[in-house]
């Protein structure tokens, strides 16, 4: 009877995300209950994953089952690039069950998964990914193009990053982007960026986190996001975000400053990048892992904990944020 009401829920926000959460950019709000005794919470994040088990995917899967167990996760967050190379061609395509159902099947990754678009998933049918039709065939499932989340002590602000980079529009090469319901662009974005602002203002969360694809800062292979330097990171630093979690570039990596926004990326769900990594200050850069792996992330009242993963389950890389001391600090 609860997998029924949970998934009429999310059946019926997926419907709003899609009809609602176009041109207008109203972001929808859900809310994750929270389930241990002290409110702590623990998730794991991955991005740039769905290759029906390919490029050591199902590697990944089962590094993500094992510690999903080990820390008894609430949820997973999904940062786009959920089906390769273009997308779902509708909410029937075998792809969904191949890259994701059939792929996730550790216990602990039963588990609601909320994810955002990827470049790649806009290539295909971009209403499949939003659709109430795949919720039914894998309650996990929830795909939004933005929306917010609240868990407790933490909220995270989902963003639709793909219509800011403007080369998708003027030169797209090869590919077609599915911009049904994000046309006018600039229209969208400026709405976007209005509520965005909107919400985390009003946010009286202890820990305020933004999820999106591309990245804000990166010495990965596509480099910074100059539209999201321009327009989203101001809204960040103004509204004192902890974190900014993206994918895009396949590859590990954590930059920050202490007392600074941590821009945290995941993109190590299968295909990764050796080889390839851009200059930069070291003193910023905390990790640089060009291999396949993921995230996790304990969150308590006081502290935030992040910790990479590798394809085999070492740990790459933690680093402890603090709000009771107002430091942050890292382990190793």
């Amino acid at each position: 009877m609860k997998m029924g009401v949970l998934m009429f829920s999310f059946v019926r926000l997926m419907f709003l995300c899609i009809f609602i959460n176009g041109s207008l950019s109203k972001l929808e709000r859900l809310e994750h209950p929270v389930t241990k005794s002290d409110g702590s919470l623990n998730i794991l994040v991955v991005g740039d994953w769905g290759r029906k088990g390919g490029f050591n995917q199902s590697l990944v899967a089962h590094q993500m089952g094992i510690v999903g167990e080990q820390l008894d996760i609430e949820f997973v967050i999904s940062v786009g690039d959920n089906f390769y190379d273009d997308g779902l061609t509708g909410d029937t395509d075998p792809s969904f069950e191949a890259s994701f159902s059939h792929i996730y099947t550790h216990p602990s990754l039963q588990k609601q998964w909320y994810s955002v678009l990827g470049n790649h998933d806009y290539r295909g049918n971009v209403s499949a990914q939003l659709s109430q039709v795949l919720p039914q065939k894998d309650w996990r499932w929830f795909c939004c193009r933005s929306f917010v989340l609240c868990s407790g002590m933490v909220e995270f602000f989902f963003v639709d990053t793909n219509p800011f980079v403007e080369k998708y529009f003027t030169d797209p090469g090869n590919h077609t982007y599915d911009w049904n319901n994000v046309l006018p662009r600039d229209k969208y974005i400026s709405n976007l960026l209005h509520d965005l602002d909107l919400e985390i203002k009003k946010s009286r969360a202890t820990w305020k986190i933004v999820v999106g694809h591309h990245a804000i800062k990166t010495a990965g292979q596509h480099g910074n996001t100059q539209e999201l330097v321009d327009h989203l990171l101001p809204i960040l630093e103004e509204n004192k975000v902890d974190m900014y979690i993206n994918g895009h570039d396949h590859c590990l990596q954590h930059i920050g400053s202490d007392g600074e926004i941590q821009f945290l990326t995941s993109g190590g769900g299968s295909k990764a990048w050796r080889g390839i990594i851009q200059p930069w200050d070291p003193k910023e850069l905390k990790l640089y892992y060009d291999g396949q792996g993921f995230m996790s992330l304990h969150v308590s009242h006081s502290q935030a904990k992040f910790i990479y993963y590798d394809v085999s389950g070492n740990v790459l890389h933690q680093y402890t944020l603090s709000k009771k001391k107002s430091k942050r600090f890292s382990l190793f």
